[in-house]
């Protein structure tokens, strides 16, 4: 048993896993996870267990007992919800200070009214998936002109983060998402725009996503202002579907963080930790592992600005070519 705890904390790591979650004893498939990863995923202690087991139930209790609202740290908006978490009903709806009912893709600024943090804009963030959490609940870009927060599904059932386990269950992940995540409002990745810099791929036809590597776990539906950091090129499945990585202005490390190279000193692993997370975390279901254009590397600021100025102008053409109900009628490499 010591040998196997040992054997986590090494310097590269690698862990045992099959698509179907578990090891045989002669071999497995190899994730190419490293120590930033592995920390993330480590022998929990017992309270650690306690507390990471109760996570879904404590975002559950902050919302019941707000009656169904969820408050946005922006205090601009408001949600409600309808039908019961987890099922197929659930939804969240958004609405401004006048209670009317907004899209969070459509009708929240991609800018913060709060001004700039000095080098750039700063951002809204719409979380989708709480740190800490396994549903994958997504704006329903397809339900226009709406587009609540629904759980993705996948043959009709609700998808949530694969478990990972290894040799006999005696490895597992508490959690398979580290940091909150959502999206930009008012961007989209133009399915019919080729990118000349990253292998002439098409984007994925959804909005800009974000990763935000503050402290504290969000809630569905927040919106919060960050400020952007880098951005990956992850390539699913033949798309480009970009990952920009920010931080909450919020957080008690946000003044020391302005560019991609502070987050390596600030937040050591952590970019090499959600490359990996992003690379591999459909693997277990059966799918290859995704990959990364820019050199398989974080480009800085500057790059994710201009990554967010062009889909934010991609948006801005969609929704002034084309009624919001058509939005998602749009086909990968059609003629615009």
């Amino acid at each position: 048993m010591a040998a196997v705890r040992s054997a986590m904390t090494t310097t590269r790591t690698h862990f045992l896993l099959l698509p179907n979650n578990k090891c045989s004893s002669s071999g497995c498939y190899f994730l190419r996870l490293n120590k930033a990863f592995a920390s993330l995923c480590r022998w929990p202690s017992t309270k650690e267990k306690s507390s990471s087991s109760s996570a879904e139930e404590t975002l559950a209790r902050r919302i019941a007992s707000r009656g169904g609202s969820i408050s946005s740290s922006s205090k601009e908006f408001s949600t409600r919800e309808e039908g019961q978490s987890e099922s197929l009903e659930y939804r969240i709806f958004f609405s401004d200070r006048t209670g009317r009912t907004i899209s969070p893709w459509h009708d929240i600024p991609l800018r913060s009214s709060s001004g700039e943090d000095g080098d750039g804009t700063l951002l809204n963030f719409v979380v989708e998936i709480p740190k800490r959490t396994k549903a994958k609940m997504e704006v329903a870009t397809e339900e226009q002109p709406y587009t609540p927060i629904k759980q993705d599904t996948k043959n009709g059932k609700l998808r949530y983060y694969p478990q990972i386990h290894c040799c006999a269950q005696l490895f597992f992940s508490r959690y398979n998402i580290n940091w909150n995540y959502g999206l930009l409002p008012q961007t989209w990745e133009d399915p019919t725009h080729s990118n000349p810099d990253i292998e002439n791929t098409y984007g994925d036809n959804d909005p800009v996503d974000i990763v935000e590597i503050g402290e504290r776990q969000a809630e569905v539906g927040e919106v919060l202002k960050v400020k952007p950091l880098g951005i990956f090129a992850m390539i699913d499945e033949g798309e480009l579907d970009w990952k920009v990585v920010a931080i909450s202005v919020d957080d008690q490390k946000a003044y020391l963080v302005d560019d991609i190279d502070d987050v390596e000193i600030y937040f050591p692993g952590t970019l090499t930790a959600i490359h990996d997370w992003f690379q591999d975390y459909k693997v277990p279901d059966g799918s290859p592992p995704n990959r990364f254009g820019l050199g398989d590397k974080p480009a800085d600021k500057a790059t994710a600005l201009r990554v967010i100025a062009e889909t934010n102008a991609a948006w801005a053409n969609l929704v002034n070519r084309h009624d919001p109900g058509e939005i998602n009628q749009l086909k990968p490499h059609a003629e615009t």
